[in-house]
């Protein structure tokens, strides 16, 4: 696609393969610019609002809009489709009802939110849980990502106001609807023999910062006897994890992030901090599932004479996106299938505020969050060709 092709090169990572493109970072604020410049190139009236999420408006801004867009971050050393795939199509969706002459009956929009990853400072879907009001305003501007700085420094060496984040009615009054167009994350597509689906639901899922302490220590001097290492507390505490959430089928636990403090070679670590992701198809099975694998991590910390301290840092519950608007694009594109997913999106941020759905590209490879995402040119038109028919009956 054109328009994947112009940004390949933005916040590659070296290191790690894939892209690495954060909030208000260098790529992130390359990529702003760029959809900024496709979208008034296209005729596009673009604004970004108090949170830091870009519109890009279709005629007049006005409510009862038909709202389609997703995100342009990634998580560190992501594929090439997580979110951008769904704002190149909207793009080209727009421009191909422009081409045919169309003229948009309700307002119109493009909306790229800001940090849907929360891979800088912790939390996903930060710009639309601002807008809605599930996140407060103080605790984002407290935020730290891993550098030391604040969300509030990061805003506004980006140009935003700190002081005016925070829950946002007049944007959120002004979408009638939200379609958001993703890559698949996972092989329903795969496994039904389908280029493009329409969501069903999204998991219930939250992470937890777990710190575990002990003793550091000379890593010569310190008999394996003497030790209290919350390096090793904190290894039994990841296969305590994986143990809980293996004998619970349908649920999912990962410990994917880590950090080691004072992290030397020949010092037996003070601290480990962890990070757990853990999702299942209800909120009650999510709760059941975290209150077993704190369990686990207490009994497996204890036992290395270790403390550990479990700390929610954010909490989604499952989403189930508007029937009547998932039945009814269903039926427009020729009976797709419905699927769940286990991933979270701004879309499920907003379905408990405006009725929202979701739109699935085929990922022949299944795999998301690596550098191996992929979907093919033919996979990514056909999801550009159903956006552009759901656009066009709605406007």
């Amino acid at each position: 696609m054109a328009g994947l092709d112009e940004i390949n090169e933005t916040g590659q990572d070296a290191q790690r393969g894939g892209y690495s493109r954060h909030v208000w970072q260098g790529p992130d604020l390359e990529l702003r610019a760029w959809f900024i410049e496709r979208a008034e190139r296209i005729g596009l009236a673009v604004e970004t609002d108090r949170n830091g999420n870009i519109w890009a408006w279709w005629g007049t801004p006005g409510p009862d809009a038909v709202v389609t867009g997703s995100h342009l971050d990634s998580v560190p050393g992501g594929g090439a489709y997580d979110g951008p795939l769904g704002v190149v199509s909207a793009l080209d969706a727009i421009a191909r009802l422009q081409a045919t002459g169309v003229t948009p009956s309700r307002p119109c929009a493009i909306l790229v939110f800001a940090e849907e990853e929360g891979s800088r400072f912790g939390i996903a879907c930060l710009g639309s849980r601002l807008m809605t009001g599930t996140l407060d305003a103080d605790r984002a501007r407290a935020l730290v990502d891993p550098d030391g700085v604040t969300l509030a420094e990061a805003a506004a060496h980006a140009g935003i106001d700190p002081a005016h984040l925070g829950t946002d009615r007049d944007a959120l009054n002004r979408i009638g609807l939200f379609v958001e167009l993703h890559i698949e994350q996972g092989r329903g597509l795969i496994d039904l023999g389908h280029p493009v689906a329409v969501a069903s639901s999204i998991l219930a899922h939250g992470r937890w910062r777990l710190t575990m302490t002990g003793q550091g220590n000379h890593a010569g001097a310190t008999l394996m006897t003497d030790r209290r290492d919350p390096m090793v507390a904190a290894a039994r505490a990841v296969l305590a994890v994986q143990e809980a959430a293996s004998a619970r089928p349908g649920t999912r636990a990962t410990v994917g992030r880590m950090n080691i403090i004072p992290c030397g070679t020949n010092v037996i670590p003070s601290r480990v901090e962890a990070w757990l992701d853990a999702r299942a198809e209800t909120d009650e099975e999510t709760r059941a599932l975290v209150s077993e694998i704190t369990a686990g991590v207490d009994a497996a910390v204890a036992e290395n004479g270790c403390a550990v301290s479990i700390v929610e840092e954010s909490w989604a519950g499952s989403v189930h996106f508007d029937p009547e608007l998932r039945d009814r694009f269903s039926a427009a594109l020729h009976g797709v299938p419905t699927l769940p997913t286990g991933a979270g999106h701004d879309a499920g941020v907003l379905a408990a505020s405006v009725p929202s759905a979701m739109l699935f590209v085929r990922n022949p490879t299944g795999i998301s969050h690596s550098p191996e995402e992929f979907a093919s040119a033919e996979d990514c038109m056909a999801g550009i060709d159903a956006l552009e028919k759901l656009l066009r009956t709605l406007l």
